[in-house]
């Protein structure tokens, strides 16, 4: 390869010397895939057992995580004890992002790996510099934010108006990927209980197991220890296409109505 000794050297060989500029200006573009994949300055991998924590509620929140393989799942434990889960997490997402929001605070919730899971850790700093240097980068931060913002909106539509049947099969669906590029037509989805499932629909594993019985036998769902999701759940989400009688709602006996009859002229009298 052609080297630049000197200003010499640009005189002499100014056609050599601008396609070596352009060489190091190319190798030193910066590449938003291989710097959420690798290690280096202010940021290291992690790697995290099923039930293992990347932060805890309370915590400083001095960084950023990155999910590259691996299910989590973010949990908040209120002043009584009681645990919910929120939100389910799936690779390519950032959790922790409210640390760089403002000033360096405490966590307001726990992650944990529901699965082996793998994930970039980014010091607050190294996030702050890359997203006001890197314009790649922030685009890609930036979509995932309005993506989340997105999520949570709907997330509270469907607590509020839809039914929990309904819920269950969005939440379901979410899991198994579908309208992603890594969904598919029939998705196997990470281990979980009906209890977390319960928490995040808010109703009772009574009901979750009642609901999960009846996609079942519609042939929406296949499990034995592990969740097969089919594309047919879809129908419950878009087109409540469920049977008649909806699990949700019991048939109410009313009573007949009376007979009314005519009161003639002498019984007036």
């Amino acid at each position: 390869m052609f080297l630049v000794k000197g200003i010499s050297d640009w005189r002499l060989f100014p056609e050599q010397c601008r396609a070596k500029g352009m060489i190091l200006a190319e190798s030193a573009k910066f590449n938003v895939a291989v710097f959420l994949a690798s290690a280096g300055l202010g940021r290291r991998i992690v790697q995290l057992e099923p039930g293992q924590v990347f932060f805890s509620q309370g915590d400083v929140a001095d960084s950023v995580f990155y999910l590259q393989k691996g299910r989590a799942k973010l949990v908040v434990v209120s002043a009584r004890g009681k645990e919910a889960t929120i939100t389910l997490l799936a690779p390519g997402d950032f959790i922790g992002e409210e640390s760089i929001a403002g000033a360096v605070g405490l966590r307001l919730s726990t992650a944990i790996a529901v699965s082996a899971c793998a994930g970039l850790r980014i010091e607050r700093t190294e996030m702050l510099r890359v997203i006001h240097e890197e314009r790649e980068f922030s685009d890609v931060f930036l979509k995932f934010v309005l993506a989340r913002s997105i999520r949570t909106q709907a997330d509270l539509v469907d607590q509020l108006f839809n039914s929990s049947e309904k819920r269950l099969a969005r939440i379901l669906l979410l899991m198994a990927e579908f309208g992603s590029p890594r969904g598919g037509a029939n998705f196997l989805i990470p281990y979980i209980t009906q209890e977390t499932l319960a928490e995040m629909i808010g109703t009772t594993r009574s009901r979750v197991s009642f609901f999960m019985n009846r996609f079942r036998k519609l042939g929406f769902i296949e499990y034995n220890g592990r969740i097969k999701v089919h594309k047919s759940l879809l129908n419950v989400v878009l087109h409540d296409q469920l049977p008649d009688h909806n699990a949700e709602k019991p048939d109410i006996f009313y009573p007949p109505k009376a007979k009314s009859r005519r009161v003639s002229k002498s019984e007036q009298n």
